[in-house]
This record gives C-alpha cells, sequence and structure tokens, in this order.
C-alpha cells in the first residue's frame, strides 16, 4: 500500500468518513482512567515522531505564496493545529519535511523545496511566539515546554533532499533537522525502499548511503529508518555507530506482508542498536483487516486517477469518487485499542525503552483508527494504557522518554568529535 499523500493530495480525501470519539471501555473505573489519561498528557511531555502538517500547507497556498490555513488557531480541517495540540498534551512534534519522490528525477527540486518547507515552520513559529517555536535538541524542547510553547523539531521524510551531496547533510543539521528518513516510496541514491514493487536498485542502502550514515552520525542527525527495505535497515544498523529511529512505523507481526511495517526480526534489531520504534496510527499499518479494506481503496483510487487523465484534462474529482467508493464498498479502521496493541507489543518482544510514537497525522488522515484522529486525542492512548497496567513511568518513556534519549546520544556523540 502507497503512503496516501504519495498517491493524492490530502485535501481531496477528506470526504472518508469515519467514526468519531474514543468509544467506552465498559469497564468499572473507566471514567477514572479517562480522567487520569487527560492529566498525565498534559503533564509529561509528548513527542510524536511524525506529523505532516508543512506538506499539508504545501498543497493548499495561496495565490499570495502563504499558507491558506492559520495552524495557530482552530482549523476546520487537519489533524494538527494549537488549540488541539494544547486540548491533546502535544508539546513537540516532529514536523515532516516530506519529499514527494517525483521530485528525484529533477536536480536540485528536491532540496529546494525541503528548504523552502523549513522557511514556513520557521515563519509559522515566528509570527507566533507565544504559541509556537523551533527546538534542534531534549532541553530547548523542555525550555520551550515551560513557556507554554508547542514545539516545531524536524525531520525530513526522503534523504533525496541531500541530493548526491555530503554536505546537505550539514547544512540541513544547521537549518535544524534533526533526523532525515532515507528514502520514502521509491529507491533514491541512497536506499532501498519498501514501497517500491520489489526493486531493489541497491541490495539494502549505496556507498553514497553508507557515506550518509556516518555523515549524520558526525553531526548529530538521528538516522530514521522508515520506509526502507528490510535489508536496507539491516545494513543502516551495521553502519551507524548510534541508535537510530523508526519515526513512524508500526509491527509487521500484526499485518503480515506488509513491509512498511517493522519485522519481530528488525525491532529486536533496532532495539539492539539502542534504538525506538514509534507507532504509526494509520489503520493500514494496524490490523490486516483495515490494510486489505485501504490497499482495495488506494487500487481503485489510482485506477481512477489514470482514466480520468486519459478521458478529462484538470485534475479529478477524487473526492466525488470516494463518496462513490464508500456507497458500494465498507470502510474498514482500526481502533486506539489498536495502537496500544503494537506499543505493547514492542514491550514484550524488546521493552519498555524501545517504543514511542510516530502518528503520521495528516499523512494518513482520514484513516486514523477510532479515538485517534487529531492531535487531541493522546490523552485516549494514555487512558488504554492505564486501563492495561501501564505505569505512568512507562507511558512518559512511550510519549517521549525514549525518543528523548536516542536525540541526546545522536547530539553526544556528535559533540564527542
Amino acid at each position: 500500500m502507497r503512503p496516501i499523500h504519495a498517491l493524492v493530495p490530502l485535501a481531496a480525501l477528506t470526504a472518508l468518513s469515519c467514526a468519531h470519539g474514543p468509544g467506552s471501555s465498559g469497564k468499572p473505573g473507566a471514567e477514572d482512567f479517562a480522567a487520569r489519561g487527560r492529566a498525565l498528557a498534559q503533564r509529561l511531555i509528548i513527542a510524536d515522531g511524525h506529523v505532516d502538517v508543512p506538506y499539508r500547507l504545501q498543497e493548499t497556498l495561496g495565490p499570495d505564496g502563504e499558507p491558506s490555513e492559520d495552524i495557530s488557531q482552530r482549523t476546520a480541517g487537519g489533524d494538527f493545529d494549537y488549540p488541539r495540540a494544547v486540548e491533546g498534551g502535544l508539546d513537540v512534534p516532529f514536523m515532516s519535511i516530506y519529499i514527494p519522490a517525483a521530485l528525484q528525477e529533477k536536480p536540485g527540486a528536491s532540496k529546494q523545496l525541503a528548504d523552502s518547507l523549513i522557511d514556513m515552520m520557521e515563519k509559522i513559529a515566528h509570527k507566533s511566539p507565544g504559541k509556537f517555536a523551533m527546538a534542534s535538541s531534549v532541553e530547548e524542547v523542555q525550555r520551550n515546554t515551560q513557556e507554554g510553547k508547542v514545539s516545531f523539531a524536524l525531520g525530513i521524510e526522503n534523504g533525496s533532499a541531500l541530493e548526491d551531496s555530503l554536505a546537505n547533510v550539514a547544512h540541513f543539521q544547521r537549518r535544524g533537522v534533526r533526523y532525515i528518513t532515507l528514502t520514502h516510496s521509491k529507491d533514491n541514491l541512497i536506499s532501498d525502499a519498501s514501497f517500491n514493487s520489489g526493486k531493489r536498485t541497491w541490495n539494502g542502502i549505496s556507498p553514497f548511503g553508507r557515506q550518509v550514515v556516518a555523515e549524520m552520525n558526525r553531526v548529530g542527525i538521528m538516522v530514521d529508518v522508515a520506509h526502507l527495505s528490510d535489508d536496507a535497515i539491516r545494513q543502516v544498523l551495521e553502519v551507524s555507530q548510534v541508535p537510530v529511529i523508526a519515526s513512524h512505523s508500526s509491527c509487521r507481526h500484526f499485518t503480515p506482508g506488509f513491509e512498511r511495517n517493522i519485522s519481530d526480526e528488525l525491532i529486536r534489531a533496532v532495539a539492539a542498536k539502542g534504538g525506538v520504534v514509534m507507532i504509526n496510527f494509520g489503520s493500514a499499518f494496524l490490523t490486516q483487516e483495515a490494510n486489505v479494506s485501504l490497499e482495495k481503496l488506494h487500487k481503485a483510487i489510482e485506477a481512477f486517477v489514470e482514466s480520468q487523465r486519459v478521458i478529462h484534462p484538470g485534475p479529478p474529482d477524487v473526492a466525488g469518487f470516494i463518496k462513490s467508493y464508500q456507497r458500494e464498498h465498507a470502510i474498514t479502521l482500526a481502533r486506539v485499542e489498536d495502537v496500544a496493541d503494537h506499543i505493547e507489543h514492542v514491550v514484550k518482544l524488546v521493552g519498555i525503552d524501545h517504543v514511542g510514537l510516530g502518528s503520521d497525522f495528516d499523512g494518513v488522515g482520514p484513516t486514523l483508527p477510532t479515538g485517534l484522529q487529531d492531535v487531541s486525542q493522546y490523552p485516549n492512548l494514555f487512558r488504554v494504557l492505564l486501563e492495561r497496567g501501564h505505569s505512568e513511568a512507562d507511558i512518559e518513556k512511550i510519549a517521549s522518554g525514549n525518543v528523548f534519549r536516542v536525540w541526546r546520544q545522536a547530539a553526544a556523540h556528535a559533540a564527542s568529535k
């Protein structure tokens, strides 16, 4: 299954309706767990490894080149804005600097887009200094949180932003980028991708990719293995001198054959290196039933878009097609409890120190699970974890402690050079 934002514009997918609300557990004391979940979300620092706000805004720029949505205020669409982040207790979203694989064919285009998306996020933060602030270290996040601000950390999704220049690693480090996902939906100059119809350009990572990983270690950028082929992940783990993250990947145990998720073998390997698997909230990542259902939808959309290109000039009416599709086909979504299942699977395999949150908010929007449909709803996940007997100390590690440890280790390694 391809990622939604690699298939059609996110705005076109708002027609995919789904149930709202956390649901009720029906257990004695459920109200107590809900209240504790809300209080915990406000007390802990919550770090989300992957939020696709920048590209969401890029897709809807106004004629003046400025975002048509003001995320410092409550927005009608999307999964993130300041009021909802405050409501849900989100302190530091890693804003995804997403680079479509199609740009890899245009020299210079990937880096140009990455710089422009970083510029946009910096401008948004500077425009609302009482609400947002950039953050390039754990210490800056903690300071911003104490001041009541939501921190924007930066992660580049698709190492094609580096083009073919090792010097661009240091360039993006200076710009505040603190992780790079080495590839996305297609093989690039660095690595093979999991979404690539079985094509394996490098049988792992390329010679240039090995240099990139070493340079990321040198300058203090975390290596992100989400979207990589299995062999590429294995080779990154051999090369990297510091722990790695999978910024928005769930467990393949629940979705056999879905390579975009991480296998048990590789979860163990990431953990053995000291790394963190950050669970994706997209329904297709969470249950086999939802994966099959949404794969059918994606294929139907692809076929529709292709047919419209032949019949009609101009953009196809994807939203209208989805509404029509829904009248004839049920769309299966996961639940917040399924996200908890993935967290618990990682904990069972490798312990509490190697799991985190990587929602993919605004990247999988309409396929989010019931009870976790925007950034206001992290308390629902905490409620479920509390109901299942997880301690508040363990939930703090899941919420931010584990990824903060890796972030600090990457920075310390760079400082030692």
